[in-house]
């Protein structure tokens, strides 16, 4: 028996060629989506983020970019239109107590596609959750 917040070790399978050509593709593009937001922080010179920050003492979970002196973090999900990990069975199952335990300790989590990356919406909203746990600018 697995304690809650434990999974049980999955058996290793020899992956089939197709299997890691679509592994190593959906990383390439996870990587090209987290530069690009990485640009648009440095762009509008927000405060740099923590990449793949481990929020939790316990598990191994990361999120994407974390500004830990604010509880502020970002999740990119790319696939969210072609099925991808982020919306399918398990991985939403995953997803979902993830970040119901980082909202447990005290974080904000946002979550953005791939298209609200693009098209600048995240970056807006994250600036905008930056400014708000930052205080009022003082002059």
């Amino acid at each position: 028996m697995t304690t809650p917040g434990r999974r049980r070790p999955v058996a290793s399978r020899q992956l089939l060629p197709r299997e890691i050509w679509a592994r190593e593709e959906a990383a390439a593009r996870r990587r090209v989506l987290e530069d690009l937001f990485a640009h648009q922080v440095h762009a509008l010179k927000l405060p740099v983020p923590k990449r793949e920050f481990r929020f939790h003492q316990e598990r191994m979970w990361r999120f994407d970019f974390a500004w830990p002196a604010f509880w502020i973090a970002v999740e990119l999900d790319g696939g969210s239109r072609s099925g991808g990990r982020h919306v399918r069975g398990q991985g939403f199952e995953n997803d979902a107590e993830k970040l119901n335990a980082a909202a447990a300790l005290g974080w904000k989590v946002f979550r953005y596609t791939s298209a609200r990356v693009r098209s600048g919406w995240a970056i807006s909203e994250t600036q905008v959750m930056l400014e708000r746990a930052a205080g009022p600018k003082r002059v």
